[in-house]
């Protein structure tokens, strides 16, 4: 088991490294007297007035070091449960939890992103890969290193498609609510799992994020789960993304070179 946990963590969490331009200023940015990025100034806004989110990110690192292996730190804990925070858990339905006990028996091979396949929304902002944010008037975009992929986020009034082709990612609409972006998304298709441990999203789920860029350093999202199907009452949890400045994505494109499936073994 602990030799399927390596295998998969690498393909989980492989992370381009010596590509990226390293310590090319990013234009705009505020800058302490010695040059180092003011990450605590204001945060930006648009010629709207609106925060403007834009900028490239990462997932904060919260996991205590130790009694976790201090190697593996760029992965938050809601990367291996998202409900850890949440008193008692995720409020899973019955059927739920039979789900995740058979998939810990099977050491997550179930999972897309093992697979290569897309993880959905809550694993992009849990993945310590880089995301990289443009917004413009109307649209908000995406951009992510895994898999080279994206996610659009319409901010021209549209409403959610009725009965849309269901996508990993869903279709996402949003307003701004004073400094906050609230987005909402259905047209999911089953099988993602929100985290490692596997807690699943259903075609039947809708996805409320709220984003705050506390400063300029930080975005905070507020994502609530409301998903009958698989739960029992909606949730919420907060995701916390740090700006990484001076630097730029690079492609990891997770079948490239891939030999790890083979190896996965299970109960």
């Amino acid at each position: 088991m602990r030799i399927v946990g390596v295998i998969l963590f690498f393909v989980l969490t492989l992370i381009p490294a010596g590509a990226q331009w390293l310590h090319y200023p990013t234009a705009g940015v505020p800058r302490l007297p010695g040059g180092a990025p003011n990450l605590g100034a204001p945060a930006p806004r648009t010629q709207g007035g609106v925060p403007d989110l834009s900028g490239i990110w990462i997932a904060e690192e919260n996991r205590p070091c130790p009694p976790y292996n201090c190697d593996d730190m760029l992965t938050p804990q809601e990367f291996w449960d998202i409900g850890w925070s949440l008193k008692g858990g995720l409020p899973y339905q019955p059927w739920v939890n039979a789900l995740i006990q058979q998939r810990g028996e099977t050491h997550g091979m179930g999972d897309p992103t093992a697979r290569c396949l897309p993880g959905g929304i809550v694993k992009t902002y849990t993945d310590p890969l880089l995301r990289k944010v443009v917004q413009v008037p109307g649209l908000l975009i995406i951009l992510t290193e895994r898999n080279t992929s994206y996610r659009q986020i319409f901010t021209d009034g549209r409403p959610l498609p009725e009965d849309p082709q269901p996508s990993a990612n869903g279709y996402s609409s949003g307003t701004w609510e004073g400094d906050t972006l609230v987005v909402r998304t259905s047209g999911f298709q089953d099988g993602i799992w929100l985290d490692r441990k596997g807690s699943p999203l259903t075609e039947a789920a809708t996805l409320t994020e709220r984003f705050r860029r506390v400063n300029y350093g930080k975005l905070n999202i507020d994502l609530t789960v409301d998903d009958p199907k698989a739960y029992t009452a909606p949730w919420t949890v907060t995701l916390h993304q740090n700006l990484k400045p001076d630097t730029d994505l690079v492609d990891y494109v997770c079948l490239e070179n891939e030999k790890d499936q083979r190896h996965f073994v299970g109960k």
